[in-house]
């Protein structure tokens, strides 16, 4: 009789037992949900602190233009620095979550940006072809007029065009008074463009591009006045102010350029050559150590092209093979409009043969156009979409580009457009789920070490034809490698711009207008032009890293789609990114997916 009653007794205490046990589990994984919401909220909050920053200088959407003046710059700064505080203070992230990879690709961003701050960079707001001056005229691109108010907003930002101009001269004014200045062969570059733009009839500004083509809906009559008020607005305030802009370096910046061309020359001119290579190339490497590897791929680069060059029954020596390409009439187009078509046809097939090697391709599509007068100088050969607006990626060329060989339009149309910028660049910015940042067309060392892998991976594609092509290729990259060794050689080592255009004229196949119009443009833009072929060098060795650990099970659409999904990022964490993949694939039953 007593075990009969103890036995309920223990039974009932048990019971209780487990019962708290669980709502003592429950409450934990309450509160660790709560905490986990709270982390994500807080991480959502910077994030979007510094979306709200970067976009006070994103020129691309109105209401006006960026606020680029020291003060502001000043502020930002402030702001990033408490963002980096704030993001610091945050607990670890879950290891392989989005969260992680967003919050590690964050830091690396501050980091970057405040770092940047105290070089004080907007002293020097141009390049040899480009600069603040044609911020209207990339903005005019990818504005859509839809609506009247669409069209009045335009026409405002058009008339405060000269306010931003205003604060830019401030800034070189202040690089003038610091000595912070172009050297004089790039200032007169600039000039010419800038009278180029000053001359050109007001009715021909790319300003008036987005009141082209006005929607039906707005009538006949509303349209021939808008547009005759954004006529006046280029009269009236942009051609005044353009005209300044020509008397401001003919009077004031040209007499102050500075006569060496290296950066180092600049005041605290090697500490910011030296953050530019790491920043540039998102490594740790030296300037020597780049262009060391700059020594080692021009080497091995030749000695392919000699192979190929044999392989054409050519019997002289590789100079004489490229003084006969640059000659040989058979490899030129005879004008603009048959360059342009040929570009078309191997950019279609190139289409046709992307689904073998990706499994996820962009739905925006991309077109061919020719770069208006102003922007002729510049060195874009991809001008972004936007798939919200609807404006396709566009490859653009010169008016003069024909003059290019034709037998290396194959690598160019792979770099530029596909599988090169445009299906990167399109893929991450249909990434709507990702933060803005992560869509963006950054870093450098991912979005050109893309492209310039994307024309080797032509050869595997079956995109070249013959050997004349491929040699066209192996000239593309040497002309990359080169850079490796001009770059740092001006800026670092004092070359002068003889023994630098050297590398390209005794080693490519490149025209000697596009040799002058590149040593030109590595003088002007410190440390840019390392991010091709580092970047490269980086995807090919992920690539070798993948093949041997998966051998069989190696299926290179997974591996493009690994590479491409979560957007441009610096090297060493696509090292990191890869590697989890990689574990992940290991882990999958044979025949499972790989992603």
């Amino acid at each position: 009789m007593r075990r009969a009653t103890i036995a309920p007794i223990l039974l009932l205490s048990a019971a209780i037992s487990a019962a708290q046990a669980q709502t003592k589990s429950d409450d934990e994984a309450g509160v660790l949900h709560a905490t986990a919401a709270a982390q994500h909220a807080a991480l959502e909050r910077i994030i979007a602190e510094e979306s709200a920053i970067e976009r006070q200088t994103d020129a691309k959407d109105g209401p006006g233009w960026p606020d680029v003046s020291r003060v502001a710059d000043d502020r930002r700064t402030a702001d990033l620095k408490a963002l980096q505080v704030r993001l610091s203070a945050l607990p670890p992230s879950p290891a392989g979550s989005e969260a992680a990879l967003t919050r590690r690709l964050l830091e690396w961003r501050l980091g970057m940006r405040i770092e940047a701050a105290r070089f004080d960079e907007a002293r020097i707001p141009f390049d040899n072809g480009d600069g603040f001056f044609n911020t209207g005229n990339y903005a005019a691109e990818t504005t859509v007029v839809r609506t009247d108010a669409d069209a009045v907003a335009w026409i405002a930002r058009v008339r405060a065009l000269p306010a931003y101009f205003a604060q830019q001269l401030d800034n070189l004014r202040r690089g003038i008074a610091t000595g912070f200045v172009q050297p004089q062969s790039t200032a007169s570059a600039v000039l010419a463009i800038l009278k180029l733009a000053a001359d050109q009839p007001a009715a021909a500004s790319p300003l008036l591009g987005p009141l082209k083509h006005l929607p039906s809906t707005i009538p006949a009559e509303r349209q021939a006045a808008l547009r005759a008020d954004g006529l006046t607005a280029v009269e009236q305030a942009v051609k005044p102010a353009q005209r300044q802009l020509v008397a401001f370096f003919e009077s004031d910046y040209l007499p102050h350029a500075r006569s060496q061309l290296g950066a180092s020359s600049l005041p605290d001119g090697r500490a910011w050559y030296a953050f530019e290579v790491r920043r540039s190339t998102t490594t740790e490497m030296k300037p020597d150590e780049v262009f060391a590897t700059g020594e080692r791929e021009v080497a091995r680069i030749r000695t392919e092209m000699e192979s190929v060059m044999r392989s054409t029954h050519f019997t002289g020596t590789l100079p004489q093979f490229i003084a006969m390409l640059r000659t040989d009439k058979r490899f030129y187009a005879p004008d603009l409009q048959t360059y342009i078509e040929k570009a078309s046809e191997i950019g279609k097939r190139i289409d046709g043969l992307l689904p073998a090697w990706f499994g996820r391709l962009p739905r925006l599509t991309w077109t061919i156009r020719v770069k208006p007068p102003e922007l002729e100088a510049s060195s874009g050969g991809y001008n972004l979409g936007d798939p919200e607006k609807g404006v396709p990626g566009t490859v653009v060329v010169g008016a003069h580009s024909y003059k290019s060989p034709l037998f290396s339009l194959p690598a160019w149309i792979l770099h530029e457009g596909v599988p090169g910028h445009h299906l990167q660049i399109a893929l991450a910015q249909e990434r709507s789920d990702l933060p803005e940042f992560r869509r963006k067309d950054e870093p450098t060392a991912f979005v050109e070490g893309w492209a310039l892998y994307a024309e080797q991976l032509g050869e595997e594609m079956g995109v070249y034809r013959d050997a004349y092509q491929r040699f066209g290729r192996l000239s593309f990259e040497m002309w990359r490698a080169c850079r490796l060794e001009m770059d740092v050689g001006i800026h670092w080592r004092g070359w002068s711009r003889q023994r630098a255009e050297s590398c390209l004229r005794d080693n490519t196949a490149l025209p000697e207008t596009t040799v002058v119009r590149e040593t030109q443009r590595y003088i002007a833009w410190p440390s840019q032009a390392l991010a091709y072929k580092i970047g490269e060098l980086q995807f090919l060795a992920e690539r070798r890293r993948a093949e041997q650990a998966l051998g069989r099970r190696f299926d290179i659409r997974a591996f493009h789609d690994a590479v491409l999904d979560d957007g441009p990022m610096p090297l060493a964490i696509l090292h990191e990114q890869i590697g989890r993949w990689l574990e992940a694939t290991a882990r999958e039953p044979t025949g499972a997916s790989q992603k």
